[in-house]
């Protein structure tokens, strides 16, 4: 297949700008892989699909408010930090806005209690910098940053986007972008699904910039992912591995979870425990070796996300899905609502 398979057009007034109000009252489209037949629901429906002894894998990582306000010394020049990923301590690669701005060299000072030196420069618009201070590093950041909200989100992060561009398991700091398959659960879902006998599996993958970056080569074997950091226990793999064996369902939350998985997966087939970085890109044709039911957003056009989801179904099943979400009105993208595979 090639990039061009997997362009479609999409009104701007169906690309939600908030969360809805409840997490879990969202609406689903259920995509049944075996007649390409569609139902529709609302997100806490998905109990009705999983029984005792399925799996549900979620990832736990945690968002932070990674876009910083900067200003450059001597010009006084306002700059945006916005931190991808740290390298070692206190050294980070970052995004500069705007890039023309900022030279190797040039120091930036974020309020009065963080400052970092630009060392070196990566890709367009990134550069890599040295903080002069990371004593409670975090905590400034968690004071002084905003919500790193996707742009194609037309507006500022407002508080209420800390706690909903957030899924309410998250635990382990490092993404900017959430996962938002998982963003519709809540405590009281996941109880329900808990006392039916569904083990709830946790796993990370921490999302990148990347999950929003499109594809620009026509031949999509020559595209490359950024890589992000994963992680998968002794537990969740157990857990996941013993599922299968008793020939039960595993739901994975999202296309970070099933990107995890496909890169840990034994020659076999099993779930495996490891940790690292993974740029495993996932496009028709793949044969998923882990994963059998998908919970998961509507994604963009000529994105990663789209090309995976197309191959967990079919590209023809998941166009025809997409075309039904845009005449009954869906929200898509990040805070918009979900699909389930079966």
């Amino acid at each position: 297949m090639k990039l061009s398979d997997f362009k479609y057009n999409l009104p701007d007034k169906l690309i939600a700008q908030y969360p809805s109000k409840e997490r879990d009252k969202c609406r689903l489209m259920i995509l049944n892989r075996e007649d390409g037949s569609s139902t529709d629901g609302i997100f806490e429906d998905v109990a009705n699909y999983m029984h005792r002894g399925d799996c549900l894998v979620v990832n736990e990582t945690k968002v932070f408010p990674a876009r910083l306000e900067g200003i450059k010394d001597k010009t006084d020049a306002k700059v945006e930090v916005f931190l991808l990923r740290e390298l070692e301590q206190g050294l980070w690669e970052v995004l500069v806005k705007p890039a023309r701005k900022v030279r190797v060299g040039n120091r930036l000072s974020i309020g009065n209690k963080l400052s970092c030196d630009v060392i070196d420069n990566t890709v367009s618009g990134g550069r890599v910098v040295r903080f002069n201070s990371i004593d409670n590093f975090y905590q400034v950041v968690d004071d002084m940053g905003k919500s790193p909200l996707p742009p194609y989100i037309k507006r500022e992060p407002e508080p209420m986007d800390k706690e909903r561009y957030q899924t309410v398991y998250a635990r382990i700091r490092g993404a900017v972008a959430a996962p938002t398959a998982g963003l519709h659960f809540t405590e009281e879902l996941l109880k329900k699904l808990q006392k039916k006998g569904v083990k709830i599996v946790k796993l990370v993958l921490h999302l990148g910039l990347g999950s929003f970056r499109p594809v620009v080569v026509e031949d999509l074997g020559r595209h490359k992912m950024d890589s992000e950091y994963y992680e998968i226990t002794q537990e969740a793999a157990d857990a996941i591995n013993e599922s299968m064996r008793d020939k039960h369902n595993v739901f994975g939350v999202g296309t970070s979870v099933v990107r995890a998985l496909e890169t840990s997966v034994t020659s076999e087939g099993w779930a495996k425990p490891s940790r690292g970085w993974t740029d495993k890109f996932i496009y028709p044709p793949y044969d998923f070796k882990i994963v059998d039911r998908l919970i998961t957003n509507f994604h963009l056009p000529n994105s990663t996300l789209l090309m995976l989801v197309s191959a967990f179904a079919t590209r023809d099943m998941v166009f025809k899905a997409y075309r039904k979400a845009i005449r009954e009105k869906y929200q898509f993208y990040s805070y918009g609502d979900a699909m389930l595979i079966i």
